[in-house]
């Protein structure tokens, strides 16, 4: 017999997406802690690997090899990851600020967010410098200044290990390039301080097979466009500045009550903090009982300690594991081109076999996270009914519109309903709402409902909003009432009151800022969550419908498609985590400026479950017309059309493609029929449709003209181009 899942009882709360805390992410993903929910915060979907960084600066590895992909992490262990900015702990109260978002309580907590720069305090830093980390703003900067052409001129701040180690990355990947570069590197004590001098001996050589100028004992006074100007007046000439000194811990820090050291959260051997529920590793953590340099083998090893007493911890067990750090380790350090150096127990080692061992270190690493297992399929039931197989099909079902029921059955089944007989409701034909008229006011009523696709209730919610919204901006009305819908998966009461409060005061602050009010709703236990909402909206005009489209309107689109796709592939594994955040990032956006807009639209409608082609054949039928689409015009949501070519599709996708069986079969036509969630607006406009167009890209919309109305009743054709 089949053990029943737990209700989740307990939170625990990863802060930060570093090295230990990705590598706790994927135990967890092998063997939960049943009854635990698990929510992981960090600012962007990857987490660079900052050990293969000097190689990527170099030119050995493409900037995708450096990242973890916390997405397809998350979504493997069954995590909420919430993509924001940790900004402080509230310990009386248990609980993480997130800016942007209600705070996020916990039982349980981690704190694995490394280190800062105070290099930002120096005149001029932030205009014309720029710090090695965050590494992805750096990556882009170094990539956009090597792609030019003729001298580089390169000063580096910093000349400790990790400053040299970048530095002979810039001036490997230039002398590659062809570019003849004067190099600086600038610190204010010695380069190398505290290394064997062995090592140092070695890196100073490599130094100076580069020509590096080095600057030490200096003091940067102010950077400006042209270089820096030191303390004794000397002036570096520089084009590309990059700052890699000033590591200290991260400011909120300070804010939090816990017990510190110059910054850092002390910890005992057990990884707590001086708050027994919050624990600390990697950089940003200070080992009280046996303190060690910075280093990244730390946090690596520090990972099975903490998973396994963040399990003993959330059991209530108080036989913790103690931390026992190693007193010496293999320090490789990168030399620019496929050689690097060696240190351990005072032994220097040198040349290519050296960068072989690192390189087969790091790519060790981080073969843990690309090669994540795939869960296998419940095996079914045997015997069973004829054909339950198949409606299970070989993937799991989709999240949002991708689970809807399909546009004819759903129309078969209205069909048979009697028309209203009430004088006062006129149903709108195709679209999904109703006109009511009390006294002299018009109101449109809608509601729609969504089936999670992602984990965090703050998100889920926010897409839910905007996409019950939809139909309300789509007929160019004004959100006036709202009422919610909510299941939640079984929760101790605790849990259950967070998630709603989450959800409650995400929804309050959508619906306010769309101009609407929450009036009530209900709420119940499930198999999974659903977050749905009923809205009325006020018409100060006549609403927009589906009929009033003509030959020769054009048809603008307000979002780009790809969300159904994106979201199968990310429910499979198979999606980039920036993609992801990317594909719910749009579906966040609201539509109300761009229901202005495009208030002299002959016909409107929002792009959701059953297409684009679907939902331009309700604007076609029902307006007596017909429809040209000009496929290389529809914007693509990045990394759509990579997952199309795949064959990846939205388990909704069959039925879709069924509106249309004639159209071609190629992987963008293919997205025409891609389920969307939360998806943009489609109008059919009259005049002035470039000027339109205009005013909706000045307000951030990624719009479009993709087609035009056409005689051809009920027909829609699908050309590759204009």
């Amino acid at each position: 017999m089949k053990s029943p899942t737990l209700p989740y009882s307990k939170d625990l709360v990863l802060v930060g997406g570093g090295h230990t805390h990705a590598l706790v992410l994927r135990k967890w993903a092998m063997q939960p802690l049943p009854g635990a929910r698990l929510t992981v915060i960090n600012p962007a979907p990857t987490a660079p690997y900052s050990g293969m960084l000097p190689g990527f600066l170099a030119g050995h590895y493409s900037r995708e090899e450096l990242d973890i992909d916390l997405v397809r992490l998350a979504r493997l262990a069954g995590a909420r990851l919430i993509l924001g900015k940790a900004t402080g702990i509230d310990i009386q109260r248990k609980c993480i600020k997130v800016s942007g978002r209600p705070d996020i309580a916990f039982d349980t907590a981690s704190v694995d967010i490394g280190i800062t720069s105070d290099l930002p305090d120096l005149k001029g830093f932030t205009d014309f410098a720029i710090p090695a980390k965050p590494l992805g703003p750096f990556a882009q900067a170094w990539q956009n200044y090597l792609s030019k052409s003729g001298p580089a001129a390169v000063a580096l701040i910093g000349g400790g290990v990790a400053g040299v180690e970048i530095t002979l990355a810039l001036a490997h990947a230039l002398k590659s390039h062809g570019r003849a570069a004067k190099i600086h590197l600038i610190e204010r004590k010695s380069v190398l301080e505290g290394l064997r001098s062995a090592s140092k001996t070695k890196l100073l050589a490599r130094l100076s097979d580069f020509s590096v100028h080095l600057h030490e004992h200096s003091h940067v006074q102010e950077i400006t466009g042209s270089g820096i100007t030191l303390q004794n007046k000397e002036f570096v000439p520089a084009e590309f500045i990059c700052g890699a000194a000033g590591a200290r811990a991260q400011d909120w820090l300070t804010q939090t009550g816990l017990d510190l050291h110059e910054g850092f959260i002390a910890i005992s051997p057990t990884l707590q903090s001086s708050h027994p529920e919050i624990f600390a590793t990697g950089d940003c953590a200070h080992m009280t009982a046996t303190p060690r340099p910075k280093a990244g083998v730390y946090a690596v090893r520090q990972a099975p300690v903490l998973y396994e007493n963040l399990r003993r911890q959330l059991a209530g067990r108080g036989d913790l594991v103690l931390y026992s750090p190693q007193t010496d380790y293999l320090k490789l350090i990168s030399l620019g081109g496929k050689a690097a150096l060696g240190e351990r127990f005072g032994m220097v080692f040198q040349g290519p076999s050296i960068w072989k061992l690192k390189n087969h270190i790091d790519q060790s690493f981080m073969a843990k996270f690309r090669d994540l297992p795939v869960a296998k399929p419940e095996k079914l039931p045997s015997p069973r009914a004829l054909g339950a197989a198949e409606v299970l099909g070989d993937k799991p079902m989709c999240g949002g519109c991708g689970s809807k029921i399909g546009q004819s059955a759903l129309a078969r089944s209205l069909q048979t309903l009697p028309a209203t007989t009430r004088q006062d409701v006129t149903p709108l034909p195709g679209d999904d709402a109703a006109l009511i008229q009390t006294g002299g006011v018009k109101q449109v009523m809608t509601t729609d409902h969504l089936r999670a696709l992602v984990e965090d209730p703050v998100t889920m919610t926010r897409i839910a909003a905007n996409h019950a919204l939809g139909d309300i901006w789509a007929m160019g009305a004004l959100p006036q009432a709202a009422t919610a819908t909510l299941i939640l998966p079984r929760l101790s009461e605790l849990l259950a009151e967070r998630t709603l409060r989450e959800i409650m005061q995400t929804a309050h602050a959508c619906m306010a800022e769309a101009g609407a009010a929450i009036v009530g709703g209900h709420s119940s236990f499930g198999a999974e969550t659903t977050i749905g909402f009923g809205i009325t909206g006020l018409c100060n005009t006549p609403p927009i419908t589906l009929s009033g489209a003509q030959p020769g309107h054009h048809l603008i689109l307000t979002k780009p498609v790809g969300s159904g796709v994106i979201m199968a592939a990310d429910m499979q594994g198979l999606a980039k985590g920036a993609w992801v955040s990317n594909a719910m990032a749009h579906m966040q956006i609201s539509q109300a400026k761009a229901s202005q807009i495009l208030c002299q639209a002959s016909a409107m409608t929002d792009v959701t479950g059953f297409g684009l082609v679907g939902h331009l054949m309700n604007i076609c039928q029902n307006s007596n017309c017909g429809a040209t689409l000009w496929l290389d015009k529809v914007p693509l949501l990045d990394g759509a059309l990579v997952l199309s070519e795949q064959g990846i599709k939205s388990t909704l996708f069959p039925q879709n493609r069924e509106i249309l069986p004639k159209a071609p079969h190629s992987a963008r036509a293919d997205l025409m029929f891609d389920p969307q969630t939360a998806g943009g607006l489609l109008a059919a406009i009259p005049v002035n449709a470039e000027e339109t167009l205009e005013r909706l890209r000045a307000e951030g919309y990624e719009a479009a003209i993709i087609g035009e109305m056409t005689d051809q009743i009920g027909h829609i054709s699908i050309s590759e181009s204009t």
